[in-house]
């Protein structure tokens, strides 16, 4: 709780689903495709995994936040073309800062809990 002041649901949170989707699906598929990269091979991984957790929201500030970081590294060592690099490390840092949602596991694991209090 402690992450977020709250998880929304309804349309902002179907936002969120669709923005954590439209930033680590790409970034999962170039994590495969990792063998056949010419980008440095760890940045590469680091961001496909933390990718993977976006998708699913967990730990979502921490991954959005190797997103960002590893995208940037990655858009300074390739100088040629940065501007995807720039564009997936917005997205991670922008995913960083507004949370998985409410359809996500953090909002399981640490979403509000209702406690029942025992009757007497």
């Amino acid at each position: 709780q402690r992450l977020f002041s709250t998880f929304p649901g309804g349309l902002p949170g179907a936002g969120l689903v669709l923005l954590r989707a439209a930033a680590a699906i790409p970034l999962v598929y170039a994590g495969l495709l990792t063998v056949s990269s010419p980008y440095p091979l760890i940045l590469v991984v680091v961001a496909g995994s933390a990718a993977i957790l976006v998708l699913i929201g967990l730990w979502t500030p921490f991954a959005g936040a190797l997103i960002a970081i590893s995208e940037l590294a990655l858009a300074l060592s390739h100088r040629a073309d940065p501007w995807t690099f720039i564009h997936y490390g917005a997205l991670g840092a922008a995913l960083a800062m507004l949370g998985p949602g409410g359809c996500s596991v953090d909002a399981r694991l640490f979403g509000r809990k209702q406690i029942q209090f025992p009757k007497r």
